[in-house]
């Protein structure tokens, strides 16, 4: 099991700075005692290619004068403290200079390769090269002299590759350099090779290590790299780009799996890696391991050792502060599952767009709309959610397409928008309504017909729209076209053309327990935000699943909640989070001063009345109601996070 308290420990030096000198074994346990840290991954080889132990296999970092890995898996194994060990994989800057025919060429352009190879940055090998070999020589020895509980292999993925030898494999197997599937198609078989090669140099020593491959996203429907990790760790550091929605979309995928453990790997950097003296505020590293408790998994933080080996105290106080609050709350996520009561079926599982828009933009919604969901990808089983959507893109298998339609026919709800049901210029499935084409007028206008907390007029729309004609069912929501796109022929004021009132069609319909959105209405949600998409979804979703939500609680857009169950504890716990996020700087998304909710009102759907409500790990019962198989509570303080215990 993995454990729910980890420091991902970077510590990727250059040889031409000292290394080592301030190592204290009573030091390093000090820092990660003082972190309630439980486990930690430690370094082999680094970014620059150095190994930081005495090999064979490789060269030891020249200003090295000891075995630090060694010495830092002693000092972990007398705390009980596990330590995985780092290797890196896609970067050995080393070897890319000493050897030229590892390169990978990330352009058939010679100048353009030239500049990537000057530029300074780490560069990437080519897994089709003698490297491969060296590098699990490097695994096979770490796995020999330590035996490490696991391995963590990094910067890896399937990579476009135009080195000589990449070309002249591809020609051999009848493959084009100059078409882009056909390369695409060559990089998948370069890639399964190195998991297959890096999997066996661990599994000959050991059958019980665990082994991760970090690409640094988790493919949704990638089950070929997915499986070859024993557990995966999701990295998302909110504050280096990623957000703080980017987190929850990936573990809703990701616990959807069912089999797999997972850590949410954030860090303790006010930017991200590689960052020496930057630290975040400690509220922000609460609230980021509360989101990672919350969403069912456990906790890793990123921190980077100074080249001395002396760990930096300020860094593990400041993760201590976010992780004795975990441990205290440990026995309540322990096998832990999350329930959901909507299933989104991830568009990029459809496309392979790892950026997908639509995902982003129905994550946001349904987070910031305070519903308990999934992301799913076709092979997965939907007939026990509540509602399924289907979010913007084309592409939907025939398979999942007779998936959809049983779910229907058993009573499911489904809400689809955009193309994702259309094929051959026609609904796939029975809206109500006949499909009439991609509409030609962009941005476009909303007419609700539902309440708004701007009241009743026409909403922009700047979202692909689509025509449809309804014949039977409730249009929720209508379309009105600008007077004309705006061109260098004609246009009106600085933007677009204001809406034509003359004209007016469907641009949302229910037909009993399927909806149909005429708009990209989640991508555009993604770029835009505008909060008439969301309104828009809100509505339909209210119509559809109205009383059948599993939570209610009176939170504000913010605030994220999720209800998970222990199933041997016959336990069930509501998870609150909030804080205020502010940007700072340059689109730096921090979390500095926290603002408390009070009093906030929640009913759950509980099967039967429990016993005992309280929050946790207080101990403070909470007096509740059970009526038609709700259990209603008042929660009296969310201070960053609260767990409600119902039992």
């Amino acid at each position: 099991m993995l454990r729910k308290r980890q420091v991902h420990l970077d510590f990727h030096t250059s040889e031409f700075v000292p290394v080592g000198d301030k190592f204290s074994k009573e030091q390093f346990q000090s820092a990660l005692k003082a972190g309630h840290v439980d486990s930690i991954t430690v370094f082999s080889k680094c970014h620059h290619g150095w190994s930081y132990h005495p090999t064979e296999a490789n060269e030891m970092h020249p200003t090295l004068k000891f075995d630090l890995l060694g010495a830092q898996l002693e000092a972990c194994k007398e705390i009980n403290v596990k330590a995985p060990v780092y290797i890196s994989a896609g970067f050995d800057e080393k070897d890319f200079l000493r050897h030229p025919e590892w390169r990978c060429a990330v352009s058939a352009d010679k100048e353009r390769q030239k500049e990537y190879e000057n530029e300074v940055h780490f560069h990437l090998l080519c897994f089709n090269t003698g490297y491969l070999d060296a590098l699990c020589s490097q695994i096979e020895e770490v796995m020999v002299k330590y035996n490490p509980c696991g391995i963590f292999l990094d910067i890896i993925a399937p990579k476009i590759c135009y080195c000589e030898k990449c070309q002249s494999d591809m020609k051999a197997l009848g493959l084009n350099i100059e078409n882009e599937k056909d390369r695409e198609e060559f990089s998948q078989i370069v890639f399964n090779k190195y998991l297959d090669a890096t999997e066996n140099a661990v599994r000959k020593h050991s059958d019980t290590a665990t082994i991760f491959q970090n690409q640094g996203h988790i493919p949704k429907g990638d089950y070929r790299y997915i499986e070859k990790n024993t557990h995966l760790e999701l990295e998302s550091l909110p504050t280096g780009g990623w957000g703080y929605d980017h987190f929850p979309l990936s573990a809703a995928y990701v616990r959807s799996l069912g089999n797999k453990e997972f850590l949410g790997m954030t860090g303790k950097f006010h930017h991200s890696w590689g960052e020496f003296g930057g630290f975040k505020h400690p509220n922000a590293l609460i609230y980021e391991a509360g989101l990672s408790i919350m969403n069912g998994a456990g906790c890793s933080v990123g921190d980077q050792m100074h080249p001395s080996g002396e760990m930096n105290m300020a860094t593990y106080n400041l993760i201590g502060k976010a992780y004795s609050l975990v441990e205290e709350k440990e026995p309540w996520l322990i096998n832990a599952k999350n329930t959901a009561d909507i299933a989104v079926l991830s568009a990029e599982s459809i496309t392979g767009d790892r950026d997908v828009k639509a995902d982003t933009g129905a994550n946001r919604m349904l987070l910031e709309s305070n519903y308990l969901y999934d992301f799913i990808d076709e092979t997965m089983d939907i007939s026990e959610y509540k509602l399924l959507v289907l979010p913007d893109v084309s592409g939907i298998s025939r398979e999942m397409l007779e998936k959809v339609k049983a779910f229907l026919n058993n009573g499911g709800k489904v809400i689809a928008s955009g193309e994702a049901i259309v094929e051959n210029n026609k609904f796939l499935l029975d809206i109500g309504a006949e499909y009439q084409g991609k509409n030609e007028f962009s941005p476009t206008y909303l007419i609700p017909h539902y309440d708004t907390v701007n009241g009743v007029t026409e909403y922009l729309m700047r979202a692909n729209s689509y025509k449809f004609n309804v014949t039977n069912g409730e249009i929720i929501a209508s379309m009105q076209n600008p007077y004309f796109n705006r061109t260098i022929e004609h246009f009106c004021s600085h933007a677009h053309a204001p809406n034509n009132p003359e004209e007016e069609f469907a641009g949302a319909v229910i037909n009993k327990n399927i909806a149909y959105i005429g708009w990209d209405i989640f991508s555009a949600y993604a770029i835009h935000g505008h909060i008439c998409f969301k309104e828009l979804f809100k509505a339909i979703l209210e119509k559809m699943l109205g009383n059948e939500k599993t939570v209610t609680a009176d939170i504000p857009d913010k605030a994220v909640v999720t209800f998970t169950h222990q199933e041997k504890e016959q336990r069930s716990m509501l998870h609150i989070l909030y804080a205020h996020t502010t940007v700072r700087g340059k689109g730096t998304e921090v979390i500095e001063d926290t603002v408390p909710l009070y009093n906030i009102n929640c009913s759950v759907k509980y099967n039967k009345k429990p016993r005992k409500v309280s929050l946790q790990p207080q101990n403070e019962e909470l007096a509740f109601e059970y009526n038609n198989g709700e259990v209603k509570f008042t929660v009296p303080k969310v201070d960053i996070h609260a767990m409600v215990v119902i039992e």
